[in-house]
């Protein structure tokens, strides 16, 4: 097994990589065992409802990334005090997930750093009841991708206010993430311990030896890159079917929002409360229609409304605050 070390900290570059050493496995060739690290950003479960997962607010604040992965589970956070890693092997036959195939050289590893970790569950490990690291496993035509994450110094405080959507705005047919008790690597380690001789050990335990990147790779990565990880189409509207619902009561009356959402776009929309309308809303609805979900197409939709227009007592002057209710959806 040849082992890499990423050096981009680009959580669609660092996805886009896996895919590509993915499709170049072959029977008989070497397996790869990679180390890498994202800047702060947050990374779905391929069958998760992306809006439901993340707070808007604090990503668009924090101008962090959302990416979706290519295997399954929830939505988890990374930053640089995060480490990830990954397995990909050539497997002849393979029929069914084994994860703990690959976490036994990481418990090593962890043990020798002075770190007793056990397996919970299928895919987590766990020190003292805290959850430390969580795994994810896809298999593809004889190949095994199994990938983790293992928190060292990882920002729970940041980590919290990204993963912390408005429970009452969406009702999913996506798989919801299960949040767990979690604690830092760093917090059990012993003296002296450090990232890079954490990742040394890893190594190690693994019996990886030092590989490289072929340029065929790297355009290879490239390219995936482009077409999925960096593009808002898998990110975002590869979303499964959902419905959301906000509300918001205004000194002239309630507004209730119904949207039914596919592939990131509003399929169909209904606006309802206690207001009384001088315009059918039916052409706010329908003007809503068909757009992406996103705060800029939504803008651009309702740029020239006048919602003065739509509802008896909201004047001119809360034209904003209207506006962007709406634009929250």
């Amino acid at each position: 097994m040849q082992y890499l070390h990423l050096d981009s900290t680009d959580p669609a570059t660092n996805l886009a990589m896996e895919e590509a050493l993915l499709h170049v496995l072959h029977e008989g060739g070497p397996g790869y065992f990679l180390l890498w690290r994202n800047a702060p950003s947050i990374i779905l479960g391929r069958n998760q409802n992306a809006l439901e997962e993340i707070n808007r607010n604090e990503v668009t604040r924090r101008n962090l990334a959302v990416v979706r992965r290519s295997t399954g589970g929830g939505a988890v956070y990374h930053d640089l005090g995060n480490l990830n890693f990954s397995f990909l092997e050539f497997q002849k036959g393979i029929l069914s997930v084994d994860f703990a195939r690959y976490l036994a050289p990481v418990q090593r590893a962890l043990r020798r750093a002075g770190v007793e970790a056990t397996l919970s569950g299928r895919n987590d490990l766990e020190v003292q009841g805290r959850k430390i690291s969580g795994s994810a496993q896809r298999l593809a035509e004889n190949r095994v991708l199994h990938h983790g994450t293992l928190l060292v110094q990882a920002d729970f405080e940041a980590m919290t206010r990204a993963l912390q959507p408005d429970p009452d705005k969406f009702l999913s047919h996506g798989v919801a993430s299960v949040r767990a008790r979690v604690a830092n690597i760093s917090e059990f380690w012993n003296e002296g311990m450090t990232l890079e001789t954490l990742c040394e050990l890893l190594r190690e335990e693994v019996g990886a030896t030092p590989g490289h990147l072929d340029p065929a790779i790297i355009a290879l990565a490239q390219r995936i890159r482009r077409e999925r990880y960096g593009s808002w189409e898998w990110n975002i509207g590869s979303s499964p079917k959902f419905t959301a619902r906000m509300a918001r009561r205004f000194s002239w009356g309630r507004v209730q929002i119904c949207v039914q959402v596919r592939k990131g776009r509003i399929s169909e929309c209904r606006i309802y409360g206690d207001f009384f309308a001088k315009d059918d809303v039916h052409r706010l609805e329908r003007l809503l229609e068909g757009a992406p979900l996103r705060r800029a197409e939504l803008g651009l939709r309702l740029a020239e409304v006048n919602f003065s227009s739509f509802f008896v007592g909201c004047t001119e002057e809360m034209d904003s605050e209207i506006r962007g209710f709406f634009l929250s959806l």
